[in-house]
């Protein structure tokens, strides 16, 4: 296969999501990858990173004891199918294989690591390409000893030292025969299983944070530490001739808001809360209002490229909560719209996004009816 920086869009690039584990080390009383963190299961968080990377299709590998739990999550999702796996991680492997048409890479990747970021999917995709496989991996940052009987028998020099993670990534068909050649299921990771057949196995350097969910802490790790908050704040007049909207929903008004674009002024609000909580510039600066392909475009077009751009680098949204500043006009009959309405762009439930109204008592430009103001805060995951 021809080396490439950036890979070939014409290439057929899988998922292979193991998920036929259990619960037993992290303390539940079912498969792990079926634990809630917020409105997802750890399985949901898992694949909402593989939509965001590379990959065009997944195949989910399960137990006969969760077939038909993680088949109703897998038909909520376009191109993700399931098959049975066997009683060994290396069974499970092989006939996940074997289920899989028409693929030229493969990454084979644990359900249960969440964490697990687009970026570092896309760099295993594209080392497959140039070297054959892309295995990731960190380098041990503990002193690692070889033990026996409670004693240290061995120390290990820590330089060159690595923690293999996953996705680990084939060319597939080198893969498959690898699995499909080797004659013992004694191996622990598919790198072993694909140098155990002559191939090389080629590592990419990952994040310590793609850790897999094994102990009881790691079931709260999303809310340790691995969280963003973000705000935003816009203000548009309001004039004659324009329509209102915001949220994306059209009001029935004798008014407008002024703008470069539809001038949705909550959706601008919720867009910077995003991009600030992660980090990217502003929505001025994205989408400039001396740009004349932004003219008049709708708001819910720019949140969708905005929605991308946040889950393309590893987030996920918790939770989003804005504020809509206007004396006219009412707006309580229509917040459940605006809430469906961006969680839809979102890709989120509504139940995740909460919008209030308010006035400023008559106060200001916004208390003179000249004027509609609207703020958020967000909460991203990563």
């Amino acid at each position: 296969m021809k080396s490439s920086k950036t890979t070939d869009k014409s290439l057929k690039i899988c998922g292979l999501i193991l998920c036929a584990g259990s619960g037993t080390r992290t303390g539940l009383p079912y498969n792990k990858i079926l634990y809630y963190v917020g409105k997802k299961t750890v399985l949901e968080l898992t694949i909402d990173k593989f939509r965001a990377s590379k990959v065009n299709s997944l195949m989910l590998v399960v137990s006969h004891a969760d077939e038909s739990e993680i088949k109703k999550i897998a038909d909520e999702y376009e191109n993700v199918s399931v098959c049975l796996g066997g009683s060994t991680r290396f069974e499970s492997v092989k006939n996940g294989l074997n289920a899989i048409e028409e693929c030229d890479i493969v990454c084979i990747h644990d359900g249960a690591r969440p964490h697990v970021s687009p970026k570092t999917i896309d760099k295993s995709i594209d080392d497959a390409v140039t070297f054959g496989s892309g295995i990731v991996a960190v380098p041990a940052v503990d002193t690692i000893k070889v033990v026996q009987n409670d004693q240290i028998i061995k120390n290990l020099a820590r330089a060159g030292l690595y923690n293999i993670q996953t996705p680990q990534t084939f060319i597939f068909d080198k893969i498959k025969k690898a699995y499909n050649d080797v004659e013992s299921d004694a191996f622990t990771d598919d790198s072993e299983v694909y140098a155990g057949a002559g191939f090389a196995p080629h590592i990419v350097i990952g994040e310590y944070e793609n850790v897999k969910v094994t102990a009881p802490k790691d079931l709260y790790f999303p809310a340790a530490g691995r969280t963003k908050i973000g705000v935003g704040f816009d203000v548009h007049k309001l004039v004659s001739g324009r329509p209102l909207i915001l949220g994306g929903v059209k009001l029935p008004f004798d008014k407008g808001l002024k703008g470069h674009s539809d001038a949705d002024v909550l959706t601008h609000a919720v867009m910077d809360a995003l991009l600030s909580a992660g980090g990217f510039p502003d929505i001025g600066v994205l989408f400039p209002d001396t740009d004349k392909k932004f003219k008049d475009i709708s708001s819910m077009i720019l949140l969708a490229q905005v929605t991308e751009l946040i889950y393309r680098n590893g987030y996920t949204v918790g939770n989003i909560s804005a504020v809509i500043m206007a004396e006219k006009p009412k707006l309580q009959s229509y917040i459940n719209a605006i809430r469906e309405s961006l969680a839809s762009a979102l890709k989120i439930d509504p139940c995740q996004v909460n919008v209030s109204a308010t006035t400023t008592e008559q106060l200001g430009i916004v208390g003179d009816g000249k004027g509609i103001a609207a703020s958020a805060t967000c909460l991203l995951f990563y």
